[in-house]
């Protein structure tokens, strides 16, 4: 009996190593070709642990993307996505501040006042020039007499419009 078994044993492993070794040496695959990878003696000087040079017949193998295509994990909604506010940029010029024309101040001085009979004149000083004006008088193209009282002078700046009244003595 005991001859029986161990031929059985023999008959089981027999067996297994042609079924694990028909199938590598009936397939003329690629695979085949780069299995195939000679294995030297290392040489004298060669430093431990290296690895061996590879044969140039043995092709590398290419590697596979394994990784999921999109997200696993993704959140889903029955909502409608929300839309995106889209921004406009306007150029802002900063405005530059124009201050209202001011009126300046009466460049004449008061000399002095000639009263005739049917005529009142005033004599104006601006700088060393010196004007004899009456009412309705224009002065430099830019100030106009509009009136000549016992205590005032008016006058109308022509660019802007705008009256002043310049002292020209007192009621005594």
């Amino acid at each position: 009996m005991n001859t029986k078994r161990v031929t059985g044993w023999l008959a089981f492993f027999g067996v297994a190593a042609a079924l694990a070794w028909l199938p590598e040496y009936f397939s003329p695959g690629e695979d085949a070709d780069s299995a195939e990878v000679s294995v030297t003696a290392p040489a004298k000087n060669a430093n431990r642990g290296a690895l061996p040079a590879s044969n140039a017949k043995a092709k590398e193998a290419p590697i596979m993307d394994l990784s999921p295509a999109g997200d696993l994990f993704a959140a889903k909604s029955w909502k409608a996505a929300p839309t995106l506010a889209t921004v406009t940029e306007i150029a802002v010029n900063p405005a530059t501040v124009v201050q209202a024309p001011s009126l300046p101040p009466v460049p004449f001085q008061f000399v002095g006042r000639l009263h005739d009979r049917s005529d009142l004149q005033v004599f104006l000083q601006n700088g060393e020039k010196i004007y004899v004006v009456r009412n309705g008088d224009v002065i430099d193209d830019t100030w106009k007499i509009t009136g000549i009282s016992d205590v005032e002078l008016s006058l109308v700046y022509l660019p802007l419009h705008l009256s002043q009244t310049l002292s020209v003595g007192s009621t005594q």
